[in-house]
Parts: structure tokens; sequence; C-alpha cells
């Protein structure tokens, strides 16, 4: 297809700057596009602006990519809504649901069949710009603290609603973000996590410094109580939960997003709610823990300590040292733990009558039932399909009830009942709205082996009609290689509108699991991070050559997508293997790794890609840093950056830069190969309005399809 004809580049001035960091003659020609506010970069980023609707205004007007047609199918697809599994307060249950026309999910509560809309973002703000964070019921139910952000900055306002009349009866309390909720019995107090005023901070630590507060409802939030935190790392998150008798507070720190986490533990029938006394769960070791207290009364401990791949440990919590735990579930040799339930046969009697495990095998879930007091396999659970569950959820009561959700490539996310008794599992609740019809599509997992030997794995998602017998392709298709590699996020079976609505145009989805991700646990992690994260790279590689070596595509028709994290292996991709793409779309990308972690909440991630600060991480930085890897005259693929204006974790200021560095390096004519920019305001890099998820994944995917000749096609 050709596409629209584009004047030249907007003119782009280059400085010659050029510093001397630890030895490396680092240049930084664009830097004067970080400052978002200067005339300079508003004139910029207004003339890509005017560079981008060009673009667009002549793109075709029919077949099914085009913006009507596809808009449309992306509505039918995602008509079947959401819905999560049940959060359970005596007789009263708690859900998350969004029918398929809804702009974002709402918080229902039902008392028997009688149910009701209890929290709705789109009647707090009917342009659908504030999205609802997270909320937490009270022990019994009858309040439920929130939390909404605005304009996708992420900047969380706690406030506590009363449940029967619907009336806010607390807050609202600012600087929340991320901040769980711990309620205590009676629903008087809670523990929560909260930032310190910033006009204590250095104006650059603002977003850090958090601590743990108790907050009595009906005080204002400058009275709360400082109860954990102090001194410790300023970039800390902390986790808080309280045991359903609130006997047992246990809190659970992290600094950034290091694959470590310190647990503590206080018991608040022996010292003061306001000044619990802390002993030491797992403190200073190399492993991530999580902690809780169960109806039985023992603590039970989630780790990866001398397990990559998790364990599940168990003692008293009056000596929850780990010289005291003792292993109920072992590490699998191929599966990944990812969560635990018990089931007991509720009332008084707490002793627990089964034990159930969630796996992630090769990325595809697996569950399993056990002996509670051994840890010895019973059975496994059927399941739905090859898919990915989450959550077992069961009554904070007890009993013999477990939900959890499942989902794969063609099936919405529903809501599945595991009777423990029988083992069985029966669906509970459908997606509230219309399933959409599709055709028939295959998925199938592929071993590809990547640079150094590793095997990688990766999901194919195609039309039946396009593989022979064997599963092979029939012909190669424009083919949209998707892929994250990083912070332990793996990338498990899921129900994708943009991948049915690619695949069904005659195009082929493939998700990579690269390492770096957590699909096989915590050294798949370590073997993509730090010092390591070229091998993420050369699997994203390896995948994009496996699939054009194996006939499913070719290097005309092969786009690398990624987002955040993701548009950072996208960045990779584009200045390491120009040849291998004929498109990239990059979304919210880290792109300038030697000043990343001074803007947004980069110096959280320093234990993920390393401190540029540090002269032989800087080193490992520049060795992939995309910015920095731009070449002079190269033929660099068709690329599409989009950003967010609101986005307060990846600075827009990446994409600038390095749109700027490709437009003025590339050889390639802007009519094949544009670089592009795509800049949307009042989101961010989180949550966003039905609506707006539509648009952007129309454009995205138009830009895939114009480039791979998809839209020929469809």
């Amino acid at each position: 297809m050709t596409a629209p004809a584009l004047r030249p580049y907007p003119p782009t001035p280059r400085l010659d700057l050029v510093e001397d960091l630890h030895g490396h003659a680092v240049a930084d020609p664009y830097r004067w596009l970080e400052d978002e506010s200067s005339d300079e970069t508003q004139a910029w980023s207004t003339a890509q602006d005017d560079l981008y609707e060009r673009y667009r205004a002549g793109l075709p007007t029919d077949g099914t990519l085009a913006t009507p047609a596809l808009t449309a199918r992306l509505r039918e697809l995602l008509g079947a809504g959401f819905v999560s599994p049940p959060a359970w307060r005596g007789d009263r249950r708690f859900f998350s649901r969004r029918s398929g026309d809804q702009e974002h999910a709402v918080v229902v509560v039902a008392d028997g069949d009688d149910e009701r809309v209890l929290l709705d973002p789109m009647q707090i703000d009917p342009e659908g710009t504030t999205t609802l964070d997270s909320w937490q019921p009270s022990k019994e139910g009858h309040l439920v603290a929130y939390q909404v952000s605005t304009g996708g900055t992420e900047e969380s306002v706690l406030r506590v609603l009363d449940v029967t009349t619907g009336e806010i009866v607390d807050g609202p309390v600012d600087r929340a973000r991320y901040s769980p909720v711990a309620w205590l019995p009676g629903g008087e107090a809670f523990y929560y996590v909260r930032r310190l005023a910033p006009d204590a901070l250095p104006a650059d630590e603002v977003q850090y410094h958090r601590r743990v507060w108790l907050h009595r409802l009906g005080t204002p939030a400058e009275q709360d109580v400082e109860v954990f935190g102090d001194g410790l790392d300023h970039t800390n998150y902390y986790g808080v939960s309280v045991s359903r008798d609130g006997r047992w507070l246990i809190v659970s720190a992290s600094a950034g997003t290091a694959p470590r986490t310190d647990v503590w533990i206080a018991d608040l029938e022996a010292t003061p709610r306001d000044h619990p006394a802390f002993v030491e769960v797992a403190v200073g070791l190399d492993a991530e823990t999580g902690a809780w207290v169960a109806r039985d009364g023992r603590l039970y401990v989630h780790t990866n300590l001398d397990a990559p791949r998790g364990r599940l440990a168990v003692t008293d919590p009056t000596t929850p040292g780990v010289e005291h735990w003792t292993t109920l579930l072992a590490q699998d040799p191929t599966a990944v733990l990812e969560d635990v339930s018990f089931a007991d046969d509720g009332g008084d009697d707490r002793t627990p009558t089964a034990l159930f495990a969630s796996w992630r095998r090769h990325a595809v879930s697996e569950v399993t039932a056990h002996d509670p007091q051994t840890g010895e396999l019973w059975e496994s659970v059927p399941l739905p399909g090859l898919g990915s569950i989450s959550g077992l959820v069961t009554r904070p009561e007890g009993g013999q009830d477990v939900w959890f959700s499942y989902t794969d490539h063609t099936s919405p996310s529903s809501v599945h009942h595991l009777d423990a008794a029988t083992r069985r599992t029966t669906l509970w609740a459908a997606p509230p709205g219309l399933v959409a019809d599709l055709p028939d599509v295959r998925a199938q997992q592929i071993d590809v082996v990547s640079k150094d030997g590793t095997v990688v794995r990766a999901f194919v998602v195609a039309l039946a009609d396009s593989l022979d017998a064997t599963g092979a392709p029939t012909r190669p298709a424009p083919t949209i290689l998707y892929g994250y590699g990083g912070f332990q996020i793996s990338l498990d079976p899921a129900y994708s509108a943009s991948t049915l609505a690619w695949v069904e145009a005659g195009g082929v989805y493939v998700v990579a699991n690269l390492r770096g991700g957590g699909e096989e646990g915590e050294q798949w992690h370590r073997d993509g991070m730090r010092g390591n994260k070229q091998n993420v790279y050369d699997d994203f590689h390896a995948v994009g050559e496996h699939l054009v070596a194996n006939g499913w595509t070719t290097p005309d028709l092969l786009a690398c997508w990624g987002g955040s994290n993701g548009g950072l292996l996208v960045g990779a991709a584009v200045t390491q293997r120009p040849d291998l793409f004929a498109a990239a779309v990059c979304s919210a990308p880290l792109l300038d790794m030697v000043r990343y972690q001074l803007f947004g909440l980069g110096v959280t991630w320093t234990e993920e890609y390393g401190d540029a600060d540090h002269p032989t991480e800087l080193g490992w930085l520049l060795g992939y840093s995309p910015y920095h890897s731009v070449v002079d005259g190269t033929d660099y693929p068709a690329t599409l950056f989009t950003v967010f204006e609101g986005d307060t974790r990846v600075d827009p200021l990446h994409a600038r830069k390095l749109a700027a560095a490709l437009q003025a390096a590339t050889i390639g004519d802007p009519a094949t190969h544009p670089i592009l920019v795509r800049r949307e305001t009042g989101v961010g890099h989180g949550g966003r309005s039905l609506s707006r998820t539509i648009g952007l994944s129309v454009e995205q995917l138009q830009f895939a399809g114009d480039r791979t000749g998809l839209w020929s096609r469809a």
C-alpha cells in the first residue's frame, strides 16, 4: 500500500552537547526536548501533531481497518465486558463489573439477589478522565475505602463511603498513590500508606518518602499517626494487612521495584495500635516474600527464598523468623507458584480441610489440590482450557467455596467457582455483555532458541484456515510481534480485542515470553535485568527471526509492538535490528537510559536497569540505550510513538528525543518509513475510558496494518 505523501520532517535543532560521563563521551543533541513547557518544545510537538494528522488524512477510508469499521469491531469484541470474583463480607458481596458499553468498570454491592452500583467513575466525572484506582471494603462490609485519580496522573485521593447510604463519610486524603488499606475490625480505623507532605521534601523527591499511617475515621489526615517507615529507603513501597481477627498487623517494604521484600509482623493485642512493636519475618534477604495469618492462626509465607519459582512455608506468628519456617509446598521444577488458598468447614472450626495452589507452567495456569497439613498433592483441578487464572478467593469466615477468574486468547474473562469438597469447577459469573462471534482462531505455543541457547516461548495466534494440518502457516502474513520482558511481569494467555481484530483481518499476532518477565520465575527475571538486559532483546530478535525462518512472515510484513518497558524493548529492536522489522509501535516508552532516573518514577527502577551514576552500570545502559544507539544513514522501520501527556511514570520526553533522533538519522522515505508521534492529553500511563482505549487501539492497528500491508489484504 502506498503511504500518504509527507513533507520533510519538522526542523529540529541539534545541540552540540557531549558530556564525559565516567569516561564515556555521551552525546545528547536533543536535550532541549526534555522541557515540555518551553516554547521550542511546544512548537516542535505541534509540528509533530500536524505531521501525524497529515499521515492519517491520507489513509484509506474503506476496508476492515478503516476507522468506522475497526472502531465498531473493537466495540463488539470488547462488548462482553468484565466481571471480577466476589469479595465477600458475610452475606454481602462486592465486585467490579463493566458491561459492554460502559466507559469504566463500576463497583457493585449485592445483598442476596439485590444488586446496586456503589461506585461509578462516570458519575464522579462524566468526562471519563477520572479512574477508580482501588477499593477495599471494611471487614464487616459496611464501609468501603476507595481511591480515584484524574487525567491519568495516578495521584490517588482516598475517601470512605457508607455502603448503606452511599454517602462519603471520610476523606479526602491526598498523596495516597499505590496505597493499600488495611481495615481494623469495627471499621473505626485503618492502616494505609501516604507520602510525606511535599513542603518537607526536596523537589525531586516529592513522589517518594512513603510511610504507614493509622487513620481514625472522622479525624483529619494531618492527625494520622505514623507507625512505620521512618529511616528506611526513601523509595520504599509498602504493603500493609491486618488479620481477620484484628490481632496481627503485617507490613512489607521493597525499595522501588527491586525484587526483594522485607516483612515485619506486630501483635496488636500485645502492643498499642498506634505504636505497634514489629518483629522481623524476613528482612535483608535477597528474596521476595509475602506473609499472612490465616483463619487457623498460623503464619503462611509465600517466598522465593532458596526457591526462584516460589514455595509456601508455615510457622507460628509468635516465631515468625526464617529459621522457624517449615516448607509446606516445595518449589516445582518447571512451574511458578502464583497463589494459594485454604478451605475449611467454616464457623468456629478453623482447621483447613484443603489447600489449593495456582501455578504458572510456561505461562499457562494450573490449579492443584493438596493436603493442608503436609502439602501432599491430591490431584489437579480441571480448568476450562489452556489459559490464565487470577485469584483464589475465599470467604473471610471460611467454608468450602473458592472463586477465580479465567481467560484465554479467545475467551473473555469469566468467574468460576471451585467446590473444595468435590474439587470441581463450575461457571459462576459470565461476562455481563454480549460475547462477540469469532472466526476459527487457533493459538499455539512455540519454542525458540535464543542467541545464547536459552529456550524462549511465544504464543502465536492465527486464523485456522491460514494453517496446514500440522499447525504451520500456509504463507507469510503481516505479523505483530509483541513483548515486554521486565519487572517479573508475565504475558500469559488472555483475551485481547486488538489481537483478535488483527487476526481476523488476516494477520498473525505473536506474544513473546522473554527473559526479564516472570513466566519462569525469579531467575528468569534476573537473567533479563541489570547487566543481563541485552538477553531480553536477543530473545525478541530470536523470536522474530524464527517467525521469518518458519514461514510465518517476512521482514517486510513484520511489526514490533510494546509499551512502557515494552516500549524500551521496541526502541532496542528498532535501533539494533532495523533490518528485521517493517514497522514499530512504541508506546509510553523509556528510551534515554542515561537520564531515565531523573524523570517520572525512574529512580525506583535502577534495580531493574542499573544506575547511570555508577560507572559499570552506565556501561550496561549505554550498551543498549535506544536514544544513544541511533546511527546516521540507517534505513529505520516506520515507527509510531504514542505518548500520554498525563503520564507521571514515564515522561513523554523519551519519545520526543528518540523521534527527533530517528527523523534526523534515517534515510528511509517518509512516505514508506515515516517516524511519527501520536500525542494524547487527559490520560496517563495506566487506566483509561473504553472510548479512549478503542481510539488508541484503532490508530495503532491502522499504522501497523498500513506499514505491513495488512490493509491491502483485509
